[in-house]
């Protein structure tokens, strides 16, 4: 890279640009930006012009008055007077699970079980090279039907091959009597370890598997091969890119992914970063934990510096696990994956490899599973030296909370389950544990770092919905009226901190990423409204028109 010297000068002396007369020449100057960034001290920053060097980090923010002046050779490009935010940060999502989504069949915008049919139908009907039928995202809870659906429903449609679908959660699948026969599910199979087989009053398998259950289905689907695993990143990075994602925290990296990360990351068309979370601490990660936690790739294009471990299942389908029985299904505490001696073993081995620990979990035994496997690791690898996360941290028990912040866990959680979930957590988990649930505002209240996502393709991965979604506690129809427990809604500023620095922050790269100040990577979008002035209830309807990654533009609408 030319001019490099000149560049470290230049980075140590435009802290106060009026202290620096000499004129450095860079390579590009943003101007007529309304831009906004954070700072260290987590204060907002307002911008019209910004200084980007040849390698594609911020030398300076400021007005262009002044940057101009300094940098008179500059090449500028005029932002035209839009809002300019720094890249956004999903830290929970499955990047190669949203660009298979696209291709399947998808039931979220059904009401009911008559229209989830009728959908299948169609589907399949024009799908006639598939040998199976995946696809998913239903909804019982809004579907309204008090029950899950049946193989028997879905026979109706399809018989003649097997049919998948995950529900909306990604915790529960809904199989067709092919597909459970293939799978070699019988009346006298057997309910695997964290996982459910739902049966019909006969004791006959009813179509319906859970967490762990799902597995002895999905073992005998197809893998996809090199060439659809391709096509899947293609059409994901394709979104993600067009939605303001710079950076994403994958939560289940396997050796396919990490090869074609690896692959994407040094060619250059790794367009969103990727902070991979390994998939456990099997095989693969025996096997890539040789040379140590990969901390950066390609101009930190792509890390794989963690590990991703369930502790429970979900909420909309009970396999979240409770301390108490459900409140709407007194006969159930829900499913912990492992017990908690396992628990504390796998947390040992990744973190005893320098990996930081990143755990689902969702009820509040879950949850208390995973605080104490956390807390009890030796002060060398603990959460305050490698930055150990609980992922989604969705229900607590209310003095657990606290031990989270003690403890230096993080928790990441994700707004629009929140406004997901609304229809039906209250009745799971009832008035008074309702309290310690999607709780943002009271692990705000005591200091906790909030990194956001949207746990894609589960929820929709644009962040303007995350960030509406945190901000007014509301569905896209604005109900309830007043939020729903809007006591725990954050301000926009903090939502918009907990998808920039809190996230980079979670992915221990707040140097590099997540804000717009000197000697970080010049990760942007433009956006056709002002955020921090339009009425909340506007939030979501914004728009991006331009992505840029390192100074170079991979996205303009």
């Amino acid at each position: 890279m030319k001019r490099k010297n000149m560049f470290g000068l230049t980075l140590v002396n435009l802290a106060v640009l009026g202290a620096c007369s000499m004129n450095v020449y860079a390579d590009t100057l943003f101007v007529k930006a309304n831009g906004y960034t954070l700072n260290q001290k987590q204060q907002l920053q307002v911008f019209d012009a910004m200084l980007v060097d040849d390698a594609g980090k911020v030398i300076a923010t400021g007005t262009q008055k002044l940057l101009q002046k300094k940098m008179p050779q500059a090449k500028l490009i005029d932002l035209g007077g839009k809002t300019v935010l720094p890249g956004l940060i999903d830290a929970h999502g499955h990047v190669f699970g949203l660009g298979t989504s696209a291709s399947q069949l998808s039931l979220r915008a059904t009401s009911n079980l008559t229209e989830a049919l009728s959908a299948i139908k169609q589907y399949a009907a024009q799908a006639t090279q598939q040998q199976w039928i995946l696809g998913g995202e239903w909804n019982q809870a809004i579907w309204k039907l008090g029950r899950f659906p049946t193989a028997k429903e879905l026979d109706t449609v399809v018989a003649d091959r097997p049919v998948w679908l995950r529900r909306v959660d990604g915790h529960a699948g809904w199989a067709n009597s092919k597909a459970l026969a293939l799978a070699g599910i019988t009346k006298t199979s057997a309910d695997p370890v964290g996982g459910k087989i739902e049966r019909d009053s006969n004791g006959e398998a009813s179509g319906i598997l859970v967490d762990a259950a799902m597995d002895i289905i999905e073992k005998v689907i197809p893998a996809q091969n090199d060439a659809e695993l391709r096509v899947a990143l293609d059409a994901a990075l394709k979104q993600l890119r067009s939605v303001g994602l710079t950076t994403v925290h994958d939560a289940g990296v396997d050796a396919q992914s990490d090869k074609l990360f690896r692959e994407y990351a040094t060619q250059g068309k790794l367009t969103t970063r990727v902070y991979g979370m390994i998939g456990g601490v099997d095989q693969f990660f025996d096997a890539v934990s040789i040379a140590g936690p990969l901390k950066s790739h390609a101009d930190d294009r792509y890390a794989l510096r963690s590990v991703k471990l369930y502790s429970d299942g979900a909420l909309g389908s009970r396999g979240a696990a409770l301390l108490a029985p459900y409140s709407d299904a007194p006969h159930t505490k829900g499913l912990l994956f492992v017990q908690d001696n396992e628990m504390q073993r796998m947390v040992k081995k990744a973190a005893a490899k320098g990996y930081q620990v990143n755990v689902h979990a969702i009820g509040d035994a879950g949850n208390r599973q995973v605080i104490d496997a956390l807390a009890s690791l030796p002060k060398k690898n603990d959460a305050q030296t490698l930055r150990h996360r609980i992922e989604h941290a969705q229900v607590l028990e209310l003095s657990d909370i606290p031990r989270v912040a003690k403890a230096n866990i993080i928790p990441s959680m994700q707004p629009t389950h929140a406004t997901s979930d609304m229809n039906m957590a209250e009745d799971r988990v009832g008035k008074e544990r309702i309290k310690g649930a999607y709780a943002w505002r009271t692990f705000l209240k005591q200091g906790s770092k909030i990194p956001c996502g949207s746990d894609f393709p589960i929820e929709s991965p644009n962040p303007f919905w995350g960030i509406y979604a945190a901000v007014t506690r509301q569905d896209h129809q604005q109900m309830p009226v007043k939020g729903w427990h809007p006591e725990q809604a954050m301000t926009v500023q903090e939502a918009f901190r907990c998808f920039t620095l809190d996230a980079a922050y979670a992915g221990h790269q707040e140097k590099i990423l997540g804000s717009l100040e000197k000697g970080k990577w010049a990760d942007f979008i433009v956006i056709d409204q002002d955020i921090f002035k339009i009425p909340s209830k506007d939030i979501y309807k914004t728009v991006v028109l331009q992505t840029w990654q390192a100074g170079k533009q991979v996205y303009v609408k």
